[in-house]
């Protein structure tokens, strides 16, 4: 077979390699079918630059780039020299905008914020659910849009299909996450305005929730006293009395470790594996948790966790163990485990304590400045909070006179 015959498509793959690379006219005026030495077949076409030298421009590899579209890429090279357009600046200049288009998608802008949210010390759970809301939500919507494309009708859509099935609270984040995509967009030059912004006007409402059963003040003597007779387990009474005295959550006492507790010191630490955030939580605790683990410590003490369930040297109490505590006094019903943490909240705001104290105390995170805590944050001042709270809900219990609120 002549090289020459090469202009038959078919015959393209079976070109066999030489000692050295070579190129053969294929039918069409300046475009090249080359063989490299390796085997490797790619399109060329040649033509003379603005100086009078001749010069060559790649169209594709071979089988990628097919014989008819070398020929489409050929004919169109051909008009930008006859434009007195050289190819190669041409395709210069189309990758830069190629380049600049896909860093100015809404892709881009979204992975870029999603880097900063996992360098920002996010738990990998938290950072696993942002995650799969971008990728089955989000970028399937507006992922390789540009961002200057986007306009407030495309984010209030893909809002509406998530709140189409029911994904109220999603829908919530999501919104949130907008918003900081495309002002973070806006601050790196990447796009004027922020389409994101004033969704919530038009946000579907979401079904009220409960509130956990909880206790208001004036119902914790009665509460307290049938507490203090409880004929509970110990390790259940205990455990109980933690979230109580300290408002953490349930979850975070059953699974609480003698390892974490210092009784000399009066402190509880929660490893940040076991926290919605990578940093550990520092739970001051009162002289009266202190005596109830020492108490405790007669009975567990052998054990990893504080609180161990029946039969099973590592077995955790059971999720309904606390509540089952509240409901055998009496209160089914009308407080659980989670219930304490808002009983505390409201107290403690009542009576004059730092709103950024007691959401430390919780372990909430808030955005902004007031969210950046280290591990033992506001340690001092919650220590002080919460042995009065301690101190107060006994004066409760007691009926004696509730000790004043100390000056913070």
């Amino acid at each position: 077979m002549k090289r020459s015959d090469i202009n038959a498509d078919t015959v393209l793959a079976s070109l066999e390699p030489e000692q050295k690379e070579y190129r053969e006219a294929y039918g069409v005026d300046r475009l090249y079918f080359v063989v490299s030495a390796k085997g490797n077949k790619r399109w060329e076409f040649r033509y003379k630059r603005a100086d009078g030298k001749w010069s060559w421009v790649g169209l594709g590899t071979y089988p990628d780039v097919s014989a008819k579209r070398a020929r489409e890429k050929a004919a169109d090279n051909i008009k930008l020299v006859d434009s007195g357009i050289d190819p190669v600046q041409h395709k210069q200049s189309a990758k830069k905008v190629e380049e600049t288009n896909a860093a100015n998608t809404f892709r881009a802008a979204a992975e870029t914020w999603y880097a900063r949210k996992a360098d920002s010390g996010r738990a990998d759970s938290t950072l696993d659910k942002m995650r799969g809301y971008l990728d089955n939500d989000i970028l399937p919507f507006l992922g390789d849009l540009q961002l200057e494309d986007i306009h407030r009708k495309d984010c209030a859509a893909l809002l509406a299909t998530i709140e189409g099935r029911k994904a109220f609270n999603v829908a919530k984040k999501v919104r949130g996450w907008l918003q900081q995509i495309f002002s973070q967009a806006i601050a790196r030059g990447l796009c004027e305005n922020n389409p994101a912004s004033e969704l919530l006007a038009i946000a579907a409402p979401a079904p009220k929730t409960e509130q956990y059963p909880h206790l208001l003040e004036p119902e914790l003597p009665d509460f307290l006293k049938a507490m203090r007779n409880s004929k509970s387990r110990i390790i259940a009474r205990t455990a109980a009395w933690l979230t109580i005295w300290t408002a953490s959550r349930p979850g975070m006492v059953r699974y609480a470790e003698w390892r974490d507790i210092d009784l000399e010191t009066g402190t509880w630490t929660i490893s940040a594996e076991k926290m919605k955030m990578r940093r550990d939580h520092v739970v001051p605790l009162p002289t009266q948790a202190v005596t109830a683990l020492r108490e405790l410590h007669e009975f567990t003490g052998r054990h990893k966790l504080v609180f161990p369930g029946i039969g099973e040297v590592n077995a955790v109490i059971s999720e309904n163990t606390i509540n089952s505590v509240f409901n055998r006094i009496g209160y089914k019903d009308r407080i659980v485990g989670h219930g304490t943490r808002h009983t505390a909240s409201t107290l403690l705001r009542e009576h004059g304590w730092d709103k950024d104290h007691v959401e430390a105390q919780l372990a909430h995170k808030e955005e902004g400045v007031s969210g950046v805590y280290n591990k033992a944050a506001y340690l001092l001042q919650r220590r002080m909070m919460m042995q009065w709270y301690a101190d107060y809900l006994e004066a409760l219990e007691l009926g004696t006179t509730p000790p004043e609120r100390p000056k913070q």
